[in-house]
C-alpha cells in the first residue's frame, strides 16, 4: 500500500471509528494499521516489520497467531461454539479445575467474564457482598479497565471524562509503596477490599518494596478487608511465576486474569475466588450474568495457553530471556548515561525509565521509526513499558536490543536539537 492510500485509509478510519485516537498517534508520527501477523512481530499496511514488545498489554505472550492455540480453537470450533452461560459446561469446568489447580492456597470457585473490566468488577462486587462493606481501596495511578467499578477504582485520567468521580466515601486511593497510608486507609473497618495490580502496569512497572505486598496482606487481614491480585498483565509466567503474586509469597482472597489467558485469539478473562469471596455463588447464582463470558472456544484457547505457559522448556525460555534482558539493558544504561535512567524489571516484566517527565515519548516514536513497536506508560511517560514475549527467540531478542540502542540514541538526539531550537 502505497502512503498516500494509506493516508486515505486514515481518514477513512476516522469516520467510524475513534478519530480522537487515530488523529493522537498520527499527530506523534506514528500511523500503524497493522495488516499481517505472526511471532512476536507484525506488519504494517504500507509492508513495514515491527517487533512488538508490547503484546497488547501482554495479550500476546505467546505470540501472534500461535500455531498450537490456534489448532486447538479450531479443533474445538468442530464439536463447541460460545454455549450457554447459564449452563454447566464441559470445557468451561475443565478450565476452571485447570486454572484452581495453579492458584495460591485457598481459593475455591472460577468465575469467568468476556474481558478484564468486566472481571474486575466481578471482584469488586464479590468482595463487597463476602464484607458487607462498601469501601474499595486501590493505588493512586492505578488501573484497572474502563467499565463501572473498575474505572472508578482506577486513576482519574479515564473516570472524569465521563462523569464517573468516584464517591469518597466508596473509593480511596493511597500511594504505592506506603503500607503507614494504607493502614490509615483500613483502621476504620469499614473497607471491603483492596485491589492492586501486582506490579501497576500503566504505572510504569514500579516494583513493589520489599514486603510491601506481605504488609499489605497482613493489614487487610487485621482490619477485615479481602485483597484482590490484578494479575491480567502480571500474570501467566511474566515474572517467572505463573502468578506474579506467587513470588512475593502472599495468598490473595481473589487473583483475577486475562489478556493472555486469551492467546491472542479469542476473548477471556477470569476470577478466581475463596470460598468467602465466592459466597454468592450458593446464596443466588444468578447475581452475576455474562453472555460471553466462559464461552467455550474461548476456554479452549485459555486451556493450550496454561499448557504451554507451564511447560519446563517455557520455564527455562523466560529465565533465559530475563537474564539477557537484564544485562543488556545495564549496559544500554551505562552506555547512555543521563537519558536512561533506571530499568525496573521483574522477570520479563520491565519499565525503562528515562530523563524528563514524558522522556519516554520520544523513545516510542523513534522505536517505532527503527521497526520496534513499545509505548511509553499512559499515567508515567517518563517510562517506557518493555514487554518481551515468552518465547522470543535469542535472534529476536538481540535484534530488539540493537534497535532500542538506536532508538534511544536517536531520541537523546532529537531532544537535545528540540531544547537547542527553542
Amino acid at each position: 500500500m502505497t502512503s498516500e492510500k494509506k493516508a486515505a485509509f486514515l481518514e477513512r478510519t476516522k469516520q467510524v471509528w475513534n478519530p480522537g485516537k487515530t488523529q493522537d498517534w498520527q499527530d506523534r508520527g506514528v500511523d500503524i494499521v497493522i495488516d499481517r501477523r505472526e511471532g512476536y512481530c507484525f506488519w504494517d499496511l504500507d509492508g513495514a516489520r515491527l517487533i512488538n514488545m508490547h503484546l497488547n498489554g501482554g495479550v500476546y505472550n505467546l505470540g501472534h497467531r500461535n500455531p498450537e492455540v490456534i489448532e486447538a480453537v479450531t479443533e474445538a470450533m468442530q464439536y463447541f461454539d460460545i454455549g450457554n452461560h447459564h449452563f454447566p459446561a464441559i470445557k468451561r469446568t475443565e478450565l476452571a479445575e485447570k486454572l484452581l489447580e495453579t492458584a495460591p492456597d485457598g481459593l475455591r470457585y472460577a468465575i469467568f467474564a468476556s474481558g478484564g473490566g468486566e472481571a474486575i468488577d466481578i471482584a469488586l462486587k464479590s468482595a463487597r457482598h463476602a464484607t458487607g462493606r462498601k469501601k474499595i481501596v486501590s493505588l493512586e495511578n492505578c488501573y484497572h479497565g474502563h467499565t463501572g467499578l473498575a474505572v472508578k477504582a482506577g486513576a482519574p485520567r479515564f473516570a472524569d471524562l465521563f462523569l464517573c468521580e468516584p464517591d469518597a466515601d466508596e473509593f480511596c486511593q493511597v500511594p504505592f509503596n506506603d503500607l503507614a497510608a494504607m493502614e490509615e486507609a483500613l483502621r476504620g473497618e469499614d473497607v471491603a477490599c483492596v485491589i492492586m495490580e501486582t506490579i501497576p502496569a500503566t504505572y510504569g512497572f514500579p516494583m513493589p518494596e520489599p514486603e510491601y505486598l506481605q504488609g499489605v496482606k497482613a493489614l487487610c487481614e487485621r482490619y477485615g478487608a479481602l485483597y484482590i491480585a490484578d494479575e491480567v498483565q502480571t500474570g501467566l509466567m511474566r515474572t517467572g511465576t505463573l502468578w506474579g503474586i506467587d513470588g512475593y509469597g502472599v495468598t490473595p482472597d481473589l487473583l483475577v486474569t486475562g489478556k493472555g489467558l486469551s492467546g491472542g485469539i479469542y476473548p477471556i478473562a477470569a476470577v478466581l475466588v475463596s470460598e468467602q469471596a465466592g459466597a454468592w455463588l450458593r446464596e443466588d447464582g444468578w447475581a452475576h450474568m455474562s453472555t460471553f463470558g466462559g464461552a467455550e472456544i474461548g476456554c479452549a484457547a485459555a486451556l493450550k495457553v496454561l499448557e504451554i505457559t507451564q511447560r519446563p522448556e517455557t520455564v527455562a525460555r523466560v529465565d533465559r530471556l530475563s537474564t539477557f534482558f537484564a544485562n543488556e539493558l545495564a549496559r544500554l544504561k551505562g552506555k547512555h548515561e543521563g537519558f536512561l535512567k533506571g530499568i525496573r524489571q521483574n522477570g520479563l516484566i520491565i519499565g525503562l525509565e528515562f530523563e524528563g517527565p514524558k522522556g519516554a515519548e520520544p523513545v516510542t516514536r523513534a522505536l517505532y521509526e527503527n521497526g520496534v513497536w513499545a509505548i511509553f506508560s499512559a499515567l508515567d511517560p517518563s517510562v517506557l513499558q518493555f514487554k518481551p514475549g515468552l518465547l522470543m527467540s535469542d535472534e529476536l531478542a538481540s535484534e530488539v536490543i540493537e534497535r532500542l540502542d538506536q532508538a534511544i540514541e536517536q531520541a537523546r538526539d532529537a531532544i537535545t536539537e528540540t531544547t537547542s531550537e527553542e
